[in-house]
């Protein structure tokens, strides 16, 4: 090796450089309670979090654990202010869909308001905080208008459209009476979807619900007295109630979905593109388009 110095270095940096994979991949492995073998019953947890935007990691999580016959029930950590109706609807399918095979308790955190509340709907139970922060049954849309701004510093616009309401929203102008008609429509019909789910798996009479679907936010506390969550508690009384429900006695442990496993240039690329995509998100995503979600004056 002395005689081929260069052969020498490269095995060198091969060397350490499969050690950090060892070692990164290992640290990995161990943040968190993993799916090993254990004699306890085994609560598969999957958590919402943030503003929901995008549903496919969470659904395949739940059907990961539908399919797993070592995991007795689910509890769903919901902690988030809502997001997208389509994201926040399949979701809620999807767990309909484990609730076939295994039983499923919400956990709720912070908040579980509007997208959040819909999807816990979803639920065998539900399990709120007194200070959880949720209601909120509502859609909302918004637009923005740069009308005036773009007039002050001299720019105007030109749209060809084939239809009337092709342009409808648009930014560059304010809507007609007919179009915030249209606009006004779609937003009911979400609101309906959303109170029918409350109706349907609640078991409020719709009159009830109307009476509180107005947008407004409620403690878990006053939420329990509502009907929309069924016992106070924090995710260990989630837990221990999914174990109940699913008829199995004793102590469990609690599973959580496998991490992905990457190289170093993966996670670092990942990280980047994450962080990314979701500064994005929050800039656009939470201003435009049709949303379940909570949204306080910021």
């Amino acid at each position: 090796m002395r005689k081929h110095p260069v052969l020498f270095g490269m095995l060198i940096l091969l060397v350490f450089g499969l050690l950090f994979y060892i070692s990164f991949f290992r640290a990995g492995l161990s943040s968190g309670k993993s799916s090993g073998f254990s004699l306890k019953n085994r609560i598969g947890v999957v958590l919402v979090e943030g503003m929901i935007a995008d549903s496919r990691e969470i659904t395949e999580q739940l059907s990961d654990f539908g399919k797993n016959d070592s995991i007795i029930a689910v509890v769903l950590r919901v902690d988030s202010p809502g997001g997208g109706v389509a994201a926040s609807q399949e979701i809620y399918d999807a767990v309909v869909e484990l609730k076939k095979k295994k039983k499923v308790v919400v956990s709720m955190g912070s908040i579980a308001a509007s997208g959040g509340l819909l999807i816990a709907c979803a639920a065998d139970k539900i399990v709120a905080n007194p200070g959880t922060i949720t209601g909120s049954i509502s859609a909302i849309m918004q637009f923005a208008n740069f009308e005036e701004l773009l007039k002050k510093i001299g720019v105007k616009s030109q749209v060809v459209k084939s239809g009337e309401y092709k342009d409808i929203g648009s930014p560059l102008r304010d809507m007609t009476a007919e179009e915030e008609v249209i606009v006004q429509e779609l937003v009911d019909d979400i609101y309906n979807q959303f109170v029918d789910v409350i109706v349907k798996d609640r078991k409020i009479p719709r009159e009830k619900v109307l009476e509180m679907a107005d947008g407004r936010v409620f403690s878990g506390r006053k939420a329990k007295e509502l009907g929309l969550v069924d016992q106070l508690g924090d995710m260990s009384s989630a837990a221990k109630l999914a174990g109940e429900l699913s008829g199995k006695k004793g102590d469990y442990d609690l599973v959580y979905p496998k991490k992905k496993r990457l190289s170093p240039f993966d996670l670092f690329l990942e990280s980047a593109v994450s962080q990314l995509t979701d500064s994005l998100k929050e800039k656009t995503e939470s201003k435009i388009g049709l949303h379940y979600l909570y949204y306080p004056a910021r």
